[in-house]
C-alpha cells in the first residue's frame, strides 16, 4: 500500500490508454542482451536464449499528467530512495526510453531470465492476473568485481538455491538492483501483468547499450550511441 489505491487507478488508466502504443517482443533474447557469441561453449549462459513476449510502454510516452512522472520527478522520492539504499546522491536516468516506463504482460506472456542495465530500480505494481506474473530473482548473483557464469548457468538450468519469488500485489513498492540479480518474470495467465519502473542511478549520465534499448523499447536513439562507451562498470552488458 506504499501507493495508494485510487492512485495506482490513475496509473491503470494512463497505461490502458497507452497499451496500443507498447511494442511487442517477438524476439529471443539471453540474460544480457546481447547477440549470440558462436565462439564460445554451448553451455555459456551468454549462448543461453529464450522467446521474450512482454512489452513495455516507453517513459517518452507518458502523458503530460503523468502520475507515474510526477512521482519519478518528485525531489521527496529520490531523497526518500536514497535513503532507503544507503546510497547518494542517486539521480533521474538520462535514459529518454527507459527512465520511467510501464512494463507490460498480458496473457501468455513470458519475460526471460536476464539483468538490468542500469544499478538499481523502483518497481511498482499497477495490476496483476489472476494466474501466473510470479517475479523471480536471485539477489547478488553478480558483482562489478565477478561475472560469476557457473551460478548464473545454475539458475538458468532450473537451480532454486538462491532463487526467490516476490509477494506483487497493485500498490506495493520494490526496491531492486537488478544489474546484479538475475531475474525474471512467470508467464502470465487470465489477465494483465503492469509495472511501473521509475528508475535511477549512481551516474547522471549512463544510459543503455543501444543493442540492449533496441531489444527492450524497440529501437536506440543517437544518445545510445553517443554514450555507449560510458559504462557504470566492466559487466558484459
Amino acid at each position: 500500500n506504499f501507493i495508494r489505491p485510487e492512485a495506482v487507478k490513475l496509473m491503470q488508466d494512463e497505461a490502458d490508454r497507452l497499451m496500443h502504443l507498447a511494442r511487442q517482443a517477438d524476439g529471443q533474447i539471453n540474460p544480457y542482451l546481447t547477440p549470440d557469441d558462436p565462439t564460445l561453449p554451448e553451455r555459456h549462459p551468454k549462448r543461453f536464449f529464450e522467446p521474450r513476449t512482454s512489452s513495455f510502454i516507453n517513459a517518452n510516452l507518458l502523458e503530460d499528467q503523468s502520475l507515474l512522472r510526477k512521482i519519478y520527478d518528485c525531489d521527496v522520492v529520490i531523497k526518500f530512495l536514497a535513503d532507503c539504499l544507503e546510497q547518494g546522491p542517486i539521480f533521474r536516468w538520462a535514459d529518454p526510453l527507459a527512465r520511467n516506463p510501464y512494463s507490460v504482460m498480458k496473457d501468455g506472456d513470458y519475460f526471460p531470465w536476464h539483468f538490468d542495465g542500469n544499478e538499481f530500480t523502483v518497481s511498482v505494481s499497477v495490476e496483476q492476473p489472476e494466474e501466473g506474473g510470479i517475479f523471480e530473482y536471485a539477489p547478488n548473483l553478480r558483482s562489478v568485481e565477478d561475472e560469476n557464469l557457473e551460478g548464473v548457468e545454475r539458475v538458468l538450468k532450473g537451480g532454486k538455491e538462491g532463487v526467490f519469488e516476490l509477494e506483487w500485489k497493485p500498490g506495493y513498492l520494490q526496491l531492486f538492483k537488478g544489474r546484479y540479480a538475475l531475474h525474471r518474470v512467470q508467464e502470465v495467465k487470465n489477465g494483465n501483468w503492469i509495472t511501473a519502473l521509475p528508475t535511477y542511478m549512481t551516474d547522471p549520465d549512463t544510459v543503455n547499450r543501444p543493442e540492449h534499448s533496441k531489444q527492450f523499447y524497440g529501437r536506440a536513439l543517437p544518445i545510445h550511441y553517443e554514450r555507449e562507451s560510458n559504462r557504470p562498470d566492466t559487466l558484459t552488458d
